[in-house]
């Protein structure tokens, strides 16, 4: 897969995820990423465990969910697992970054982080120091970056 950024993941969840590198999209994702520690994440990137609000351009619909490891998922609570096609695209996502993503139906969504809700690290009790920042990627979904399908 080509994508023409890395998504941030913490050391901790990209230890954690490797054992789940059987799902293709994921491994490409995880292939790519930039690892931080934990505390150097910046508050505005969608970790495991971040309860996250996006919107599926797609079709105009608003959610929001927890994105957590398979054993977790729980569709009624709304934590969707990281194996999940929404789960996959939104992990590593910044605060109003767009992904046009592959679904299992053969079409693409054009997903748009909208809010960050929860995200442990921001919200743990270790002072953090944050990470200069970077550009902010505000782009439309035609500018989104575009993941193939498989």
């Amino acid at each position: 897969m080509n994508s023409d950024r890395s998504i941030i993941v913490t050391d901790s969840d990209f230890a954690l995820l490797r054992t789940l590198d059987a799902d293709a999209h994921l491994a490409a994702e995880l292939e790519n990423a930039e690892i931080v520690a934990a505390g150097r994440v910046p508050p505005d990137v969608v970790t495991m465990n971040s309860r996250v609000l996006f919107e599926d351009a797609t079709t105009g619909e608003s959610r929001e969910i927890t994105i957590v490891f398979p054993e977790d998922a729980d569709v009624l609570q709304g934590k969707v697992s990281v194996l999940a096609p929404v789960g996959t695209a939104l992990l590593g996502l910044t605060k109003g970054e767009s992904i046009v993503w592959p679904f299992p139906d053969g079409g693409s969504r054009c997903l748009r982080v909208l809010e960050i809700t929860f995200q442990p690290e921001a919200n743990a009790p270790l002072a953090r120091q944050a990470l200069p920042e970077g550009k902010s990627d505000e782009a439309e979904c035609r500018r989104a970056r575009k993941v193939p399908h498989s």
